[in-house]
């Protein structure tokens, strides 16, 4: 197979896949991400419910609940009360993990509130933009563990260019399954910096989903 029938074959493959799967958490939360203190930490709040082991769908739903509620900023967060973040996890079906994470909630808008002023900007500032750096000091957001910051990682880059190309360690699983590149420069060779947070997505939600690669190409 020559080098140009490669590259038209992944990009077949890549344009199938966002098709098919190509939207973030962020788009289906209802966040309007920039590079400002409220959608930022909107993605954070997204991030906090994807870490415990429960359905994205589910996931998705409570950030939805929780910003339709008003808490859509550190401070509304923190000034809500401890029942009123459980309530609005209850009506996303939020179950087993609603306390805990309506907990975890307003000591992580404290947190953001007490160290960064509300704005995780000045994480990003904190960290010198040092990528490694930035994912330690999301790490201290009570709640945020690897995953956490995996989706962060994935979503944020677009709007923080200096955490381009990420793909994690399931992202990058899949694509080699897919015949993409398994590396995150690689991939990212493959779109414009703008598609990288969807690409991304998209691979974890393949992954996710069960389907083949067969399936997603109509080999099969």
């Amino acid at each position: 197979m020559t080098a140009g029938t490669t590259t038209a074959r992944r990009r077949t493959t890549v344009r199938r896949l966002l098709d098919a799967y190509g939207r973030t958490h962020a788009e289906e939360a209802g966040i309007r991400l920039r590079d400002t203190p409220a959608p930022l930490y909107q993605l954070l709040t997204l991030c906090v419910l994807f870490s415990v082991r429960i359905k994205a769908d589910i996931a998705v739903a409570a950030a939805r609940e929780l910003f339709a509620a008003g808490m859509r900023t550190p401070r509304a967060m923190a000034d809500a009360s401890w029942q009123d973040r459980v309530d609005a996890l209850g009506r996303a079906h939020y179950r087993r993990y609603d306390e805990s994470t309506a907990t975890a909630l307003g000591d992580g808008a404290a947190l953001v509130l007490d160290r960064y002023r509300g704005d995780l900007r000045r994480l990003r500032e904190a960290a010198d933009g040092e990528p490694e750096r930035i994912r330690a000091l999301l790490r201290e957001v009570p709640r945020i563990g690897p995953v956490g910051a995996d989706i962060f990682y994935r979503e944020a880059q677009a709007v923080w260019p200096g955490l381009r190309p990420s793909f994690d360690e399931r992202a990058r699983a899949a694509a080699a399954g897919l015949g993409l590149p398994s590396s995150a420069e690689g991939l990212a060779r493959l779109v414009d910096a703008e598609a990288l947070p969807t690409l991304a997505a998209a691979l974890v939600r393949f992954d996710l989903s069960g389907d083949t690669a067969d399936g997603l190409l109509g080999t099969g």
